[in-house]
């Protein structure tokens, strides 16, 4: 018996205009996936959610930047596997063809980053999927010389949006969240910088910055950060009510619980919307995000599962967590950013908008694996926190001869707020957005 006949369907609802392939079409992108050829895949360059079959085979790759899900369904004829950016469309698929009994969130997987994935819809039972690494750059190669890393780091993040640019079009308004932060700042200049380098009008640029109730630090910062590059005239200050804040409509865009997350997307949903109504036809957007999990700047102390052992250790723990082969990798979920890029991703779809990290791509997550922390840092905490500021400001000034104002690391959601309203807005209550998220799909069985 040909086993091929066991093969009842794929449905893919990613939709086909999401792609943003720079160097190849889809089709070209579908053949490299089939050809197993890491460095072809690695090639791909843009942001992709790819899925390709030949007969029982099934391959799926995708970029950091996005999320990529998938759900066995079991039918009388044979296997069925759904492909979804989401969680929800998913469950509504399998409710659509009277298969929702087979659903529960926990049921569906997401696609690791930096990874190809191979099933074989074999049926009765259908064997665990196969991952193969397409993305695995030297680690701890670059001299320990900060004036050479921060070069390297800034020219990989200003080429990667050179490409970006050369794929919109030429006169599309272009928008960056700004904090005034490292990120976002480094961002910014590199954006305003090459408009002039490409000769583009940099009047296509704006710097948006949240402020809740008329308050936060970042509304603050933002300001200074332009006046002291004398780039002011690109800064509009988007105020929106504390109202606008709603950590559970978070929950059911992100379809995660994670307080940190969810905080950070209920603040990006009210910049987003409020972008939206005063800019009704905008779409492009470049953030930071990303840039965190580059540099290894998030605080060791708040977290009991880890050490600075383990940060400057392991390879690209905050992009993907503690990696597809071990215990704690969440097949629901996959790790790091490979998780939480959902709360970029779905806000701006949510409103309409096509959003970019340079910090994302492989070129610039390369040279950071290069870096040699351990070396730069010694076991010190605090020697940790401090390189990615020496870092990226070494580089701006060298690549884009500007000096680029650095201030402490604050997260997107505390800096947006009164200083003496994070608790009230923002309760760490994991359990509490566990539940909503639980009642969401309950209410959709």
């Amino acid at each position: 018996m040909n086993r091929h006949q066991y093969v009842s369907r794929i449905i893919n609802l990613i939709p086909a205009d999401s792609q943003r392939l720079w160097s190849v079409d889809e089709s070209e992108g579908l053949r490299r996936l089939l050809a197993s050829d890491p460095d072809a895949v690695l090639a791909i360059e843009g942001s992709f959610a790819l899925v390709a079959q030949d007969g029982e085979r099934v391959v799926l790759a995708r970029s950091l930047d996005r999320p990529m899900r998938y759900f066995l369904a079991k039918a009388v004829e044979g296997p069925a596997l759904i492909v979804a950016e989401r969680i929800d469309e998913i469950a509504a698929e399998l409710r659509r063809r009277g298969w929702s009994a087979q659903f529960h969130p926990s049921y569906t997987r997401m696609v690791p980053a930096h990874h190809v994935t191979t099933l074989r819809l074999v049926g009765c039972p259908d064997p665990n999927p196969v991952h193969r690494r397409f993305f695995d750059p030297p680690r701890g190669v670059l001299p320990k010389d900060l004036d050479v890393i921060g070069r390297h780091y800034v020219e990989a993040v200003y080429d990667e949006l050179r490409r970006w640019l050369s794929a919109q079009p030429s006169s599309a308004p272009i928008g960056v969240p700004f904090s005034g932060g490292i990120d976002s700042g480094a961002v910014f200049l590199c954006l305003y910088k090459l408009l002039l380098n490409e000769g583009h009008s940099p009047a296509r640029l704006k710097a948006f910055t949240l402020s809740v109730d008329g308050k936060g630090e970042d509304a603050i910062q933002a300001r200074e950060f332009l006046r002291r590059t004398d780039l002011e005239i690109f800064g509009e200050v988007i105020d929106v009510p504390s109202s606008a804040l709603d950590p559970l409509r978070a929950v059911a865009v992100i379809e995660d619980y994670k307080p940190l997350d969810v905080e950070c997307a209920a603040v990006n949903l009210a910049l987003l919307a409020s972008i939206r109504d005063r800019y009704p036809d905008w779409r492009l957007l470049v953030d930071g995000d990303g840039g965190d999990e580059n540099l290894k700047d998030y605080p060791i102390e708040a977290n009991s599962e880890l050490t600075i052992r383990s940060v400057v250790n392991n390879r690209m723990l905050y992009q993907e967590g503690w990696g597809v082969e071990s215990i704690k990798h969440s097949l629901t979920y996959s790790g790091g950013y490979s998780r939480g890029c959902v709360r970029s991703y779905a806000c701006a779809r949510a409103h309409g908008f096509d959003a970019f990290s340079p910090y994302t791509r492989p070129s610039v997550i390369a040279v950071a694996e290069a870096i040699p922390f351990a070396e730069l840092t010694d076991g010190s905490h605090e020697r940790l926190y401090a390189l990615k500021g020496q870092i990226v400001a070494r580089g701006v000034r060298q690549v884009l001869g500007i000096e680029m104002p650095v201030f402490p690391k604050r997260r997107f959601q505390h800096g947006s707020v009164g200083e003496k309203e994070v608790g009230r807005l923002f309760p760490e209550n994991e359990l509490r957005y566990r539940r909503h998220f639980e009642t969401l799909h309950a209410a959709m069985a």
